[in-house]
């Protein structure tokens, strides 16, 4: 059975960012914006991280960015839209790191090098947002044509590319991906108790297998 065959998955080679205020606002109430917005959601990260999603209120992060708490609410509309703005921030994050950070996730490593690096990268960053992932997900099937996961397949497929390993590298970046998944990370650590490390050797046994050897 023969049938049309997408084009192979290019590696990105950089992030276009969107603009955070409408077209047309003045450049300097634009920068402010984005300064404010920033300060807010680095605020909401660090919060996350050290109480997690359930204790992260509108209330919280608006004290902990030293702004009144309308600020919050007339950024974000509610904690619905400050949950996935923060997705999208910490992501953007995840994506420097990968994409222009220091090695070996980062460039300058050799791309073996560095698929051992991005699955822990990727573990470790989601370890804390669990809760707030899984409750973003309201389509099964949407997790795979989200920009953010088409990112992370082209990185993978690029790099198992670059490191000469055999077989086909976009089925195979899928597999590796499937092996972090945030739902059945988070069922193997809360549900079976399994520890993260765990994982990462895991995830550095596949890399292994597969033959990354450059």
């Amino acid at each position: 059975m023969t049938g049309h065959v997408p084009p192979p998955l290019r590696p990105p080679e950089a992030r276009t960012t969107l603009p955070l205020a409408p077209t047309g606002e003045p450049p300097q109430l634009r920068a402010d914006a984005a300064r404010n917005r920033t300060r807010l959601l680095d605020a909401a990260s660090r919060l996350l991280t050290e109480c997690g999603a359930a204790n992260l209120t509108m209330e919280s992060v608006a004290a902990a960015a030293g702004v009144g708490k309308g600020t919050v609410f007339r950024r974000f509309g509610d904690r619905a839209g400050l949950l996935l703005a923060l997705l999208d921030h910490r992501e953007e994050q995840l994506q420097a790191a990968f994409l222009s950070g220091p090695p070996p996730l980062g460039p300058g490593a050799p791309a073996a090098e560095r698929l051992h690096a991005f699955g822990p990268a990727v573990l470790r960053h989601e370890r804390n947002q669990h809760p707030l992932i899984l409750a973003s997900r309201t389509d099964p099937l949407r997790n795979y044509t989200v920009p953010a996961h088409h990112l992370r397949l082209s990185h993978i497929t690029m790099l198992l590319r670059r490191a000469d390993v055999a077989g086909d590298p976009e089925l195979l970046a899928h597999t590796l991906l499937g092996s972090i998944d945030t739902a059945l990370v988070h069922h193997l650590t809360e549900e079976r108790g399994i520890p993260l490390e765990r994982l990462e050797e895991g995830w550095h046994h596949l890399v292994t297998r597969l033959g990354a050897t450059r």
